[in-house]
């Protein structure tokens, strides 16, 4: 219940920022703000981009969740996403087979790729403790660099040699069923594959001894290791789920919002997923809705634009400020904690009982 507050009250923060921000450049928070909803929130239509907009961002939300319940500062979720598209994209281009087995291939794909871009972090962590920031942040730019390379060289488009050919339609992850549901939109079986995803971390993390490990890991390794739970597997398991989860956010990406990979470009969807995961409190089902929030303001700040002259740079100042009151959480804890204590303490006084936890004698 606490964590919930404490999230609400980043999502309200932010929010007040935003509309301090659009007032002091002279525009009207109030309209700024209803067309900023009505751009994720206005039809069918508009409501199935914002739900497909949020689909990596779930992943990457869970990545970095994920990786955070171990100790674990996961910052590479945007190579991992990008090599698990990537993976993915070469099945797709390559094989020619049923529809559910091709997509099954392709998702196995995704996990793995993403897997192994994230073991080498997890492996250099717990035998060699390389801090994780710093070897994911590189495993980040080869990822980037190995795509900007294969890619032209093996996987080009026949006009365009900074992108990938199309994906077949088979390959992909829309559905017309979805789409026409929301009156047309690119909403696709990602959300699907994202929904399950949250169950299963949750599962993982609240009702497995696994996940009891790697939480008692992350809250503290040495007393972890003094219990008898193998820290250094821990860590590499981690950091595994973790960069498989990334490696599905590059498929939705890639095969489902999108039908190709493109040069030259680090999805910024990773590092979102840290923002996702702070402001969800770490919470698979946290991470879910506010992946869904963010997706929520991408959606609709372009509409915003289109209908003020409000920059969409007033919408990711909003996310920024949300961002760092999330990450200050624990001196909003606080801020909490005292505002409860002083009304406790003020009913006491007022009922005539003790204010402290010691009778009058």
């Amino acid at each position: 219940m606490r964590n919930l507050i404490i999230s609400l009250c980043a999502v309200l923060f932010g929010l007040i920022g935003g509309a301090v921000l659009m007032a002091v450049t002279g525009h009207d928070p109030i309209e700024g703000y209803k067309f900023l909803f009505q751009g994720g929130l206005k039809n069918s239509k508009r409501l199935g981009d914002t739900l497909a907009t949020g689909t990596p961002l779930v992943f990457t939300g869970l990545s970095v969740a994920f990786a955070f319940r171990t100790g674990l500062f996961n910052i590479g979720a945007a190579g991992q996403m990008l090599f698990g598209g990537f993976c993915a994209t070469i099945i797709g281009l390559n094989i020619d087979t049923a529809r559910p087995l091709l997509l099954l291939m392709m998702i196995v794909a995704a996990m793995l790729g993403g897997a192994v871009w994230a073991f080498i972090p997890g492996l250099l962590k717990a035998r060699f403790n390389v801090h994780e920031v710093v070897s994911t942040i590189m495993m980040n730019w080869i990822a980037y660099w190995t795509i900007y390379y294969v890619v032209p060289a093996y996987l080009k488009a026949e006009s365009v040699e900074t992108e990938s050919r199309l994906l077949p339609d088979k390959a992909t992850l829309k559905s017309t069923f979805l789409s026409d549901m929301f009156g047309g939109s690119y909403i696709n079986m990602g959300l699907y594959i994202a929904v399950v995803a949250v169950i299963v971390i949750a599962f993982i993390i609240n009702k497995t001894t696994l996940g009891y490990e790697l939480k008692a890991v992350g809250y503290n390794r040495h007393s972890a290791e003094y219990a008898g739970i193998k820290v250094s597997r821990s860590i590499i398991t981690s950091m595994l789920i973790s960069g498989a989860l990334a490696g599905l956010g590059g498929m939705a990406q890639f095969a489902g919002n999108g039908a190709n990979i493109q040069i030259g470009v680090l999805p910024t969807q990773g590092y979102d997923g840290i923002a996702v995961a702070l402001l969800g409190a770490n919470s698979p089902i946290g991470v879910l809705i506010s992946a869904l929030f963010f997706g929520l303001l991408y959606s609709g700040r372009g509409f915003m634009n289109a209908m003020t002259d409000i920059p969409p740079e007033i919408a990711d100042s909003i996310i920024a400020i949300i961002i760092y009151f999330a990450a200050t959480s624990v001196l909003m804890d606080k801020w909490i904690t005292r505002i409860v204590n002083r009304r406790k303490a003020s009913a006491g006084a007022g009922t005539g009982g003790p204010v402290s936890g010691k009778e009058s004698a």
